[in-house]
């Protein structure tokens, strides 16, 4: 419960759905669904659509290949939409 006494009504406004072909995906969810083109990354490794408040985003399946680290750790790296490489990791059991 919210402090205000209503309820938090949660909603679903983004989502990444990882594809082979951006661009298509794009294309076709665009035409199928009416959903609007916000962002298509002239690479073709992310896009964006929205209808109302909601967002799919569009990347390719496999970025880079994860890696595992020798202290135990497998790591992964993603471009974000600004393309900053984000770092992403496991957790390590002490």
């Amino acid at each position: 419960m919210a402090s205000g006494g209503g309820a938090v009504r949660p909603a679903f406004a983004y989502t990444v759905v990882y594809v082979r072909d951006v661009a298509k995906s794009a294309a076709f969810y665009s035409a199928a669904f009416g959903y609007s083109v916000r962002r298509l990354d002239e690479s073709h490794k992310w896009a964006e659509l929205e209808s109302g408040s909601t967002t799919i985003a569009f990347t390719p399946l496999h970025q880079r290949e994860t890696e595992q680290k020798n202290w135990g750790q497998k790591v992964g790296y993603v471009r974000d939409i600004d393309g900053i490489i984000v770092r992403i990791g496991s957790h390590v059991r002490e």
